[in-house]
């Protein structure tokens, strides 16, 4: 009886150190599952405030790209509108050119015109001249006439 005492109690402090390893295992167990736990919380904040800081990015990303959209609108229509002013700029300058080569061709136009008005001016001259002349030659000889008619009278 006394050996299977001491077997059993033999057996009994295996077990107690049995039992005592196990409840370390246990504890040990416990915190590393607490420490885990806790990890996971701290991952799981971080995770969080990671994906807010996506959305807040997210956020001003999709403002930004609206204010861009409105950017390019607005620089499309300002394009356009520049667009329609050099065709209307290129069209004044058409027109101005050829303004100018009929006004050229008006002035060459002037001046053969004054050319011809002095050659005309200058032979009318002349011309009266010789009227004049020969109006005061007709005057003597009206003058010569009425003096022989007087003087056959006589």
């Amino acid at each position: 009886l006394k050996e299977e005492n001491a077997i059993l109690r033999s057996k009994i402090i295996k077990l107690q150190i049995l039992s005592e390893t196990q409840a370390d295992k246990m504890r040990k167990l416990e915190k590393k599952l607490e420490e885990n736990k806790i990890k996971e919380e701290k991952e799981a904040q971080d995770l969080e405030a990671m994906v807010q800081h996506v959305e807040q990015n997210l956020q001003l990303m999709t403002k930004r790209a609206a204010k861009a959209e409105n950017s390019a609108a607005r620089l499309r229509q300002e394009n356009a509108q520049l667009q329609a002013e050099l065709r209307n700029s290129r069209l004044e300058k058409e027109a101005l050119q050829a303004g100018q080569a009929g006004l050229a061709a008006a002035r060459q136009n002037a001046e053969v015109a004054l050319q011809h008005l002095l050659q005309v001016t200058t032979s009318s001259r002349a011309s009266l001249r010789q009227l004049l002349s020969g109006a005061a030659s007709l005057q003597l000889i009206a003058d010569i006439l009425k003096y022989i008619d007087r003087i056959s009278e006589v």
